[in-house]
């Protein structure tokens, strides 16, 4: 089973249709849209400020999200894909995002929709990720913009693939 435990009287609201493997940990003040799955070793941890996660997130194996206590919270929109081991801390993600492997996105950030964080990419406080556009690096540094063909290849593919492999653990 799952950790999902209440912090400070604040328990994870979960829609019956999201998936949750069952050594992931989600606590305290999150809050969950539709058609989300939380994979093996991710943690979600909502003890020190509110997580909001929009529909159809995935958050894959190893990730963790936090936030800063009494000042910055996290809040991620729909359609993101979060990669295996990156780090979500204190900052906000908007629709249709894809989030690499091992990156890691630090407090006050902005990431606008469309947008692409490379594996491995530093997004360091306060950076304002642009609408559309593929950063990578440490610190990271916009490299180009996301094509129609990465939209539809990747970021859409992934976050539908995601809802598919949900199901399979499902049944």
């Amino acid at each position: 089973m799952p950790v999902i435990l209440p912090v400070e009287g604040k328990s994870p609201l979960i829609p019956e249709d999201c998936f949750v493997a069952e050594n992931a940990t989600i606590v305290g003040d999150v809050v969950m849209g539709n058609a989300c799955s939380v994979w093996f070793n991710a943690v979600v941890r909502g003890d020190v400020h509110y997580i909001k996660i929009g529909d159809k997130v995935n958050i894959q194996d190893g990730v963790v999200i936090h936030a800063t206590y009494q000042k910055s919270p996290t809040n991620i929109g729909n359609n993101v894909s979060i990669g295996h081991n990156a780090i979500v801390h204190g900052c906000t993600i908007h629709d249709n995002v894809l989030v690499g492997m091992g990156s890691i996105i630090m407090d006050d950030c902005v990431v606008e929709s469309n947008s692409i964080i490379a594996a491995g990419a530093v997004v360091t406080k306060d950076t304002i990720i642009e609408a559309g556009s593929i950063y990578a690096g440490v610190p990271a540094k916009k490299v180009k913009d996301v094509s129609p063909e990465l939209l539809t290849g990747e970021i859409e593919r992934i976050a539908n693939n995601y809802i598919k492999y949900s199901s399979w653990f499902k049944q």
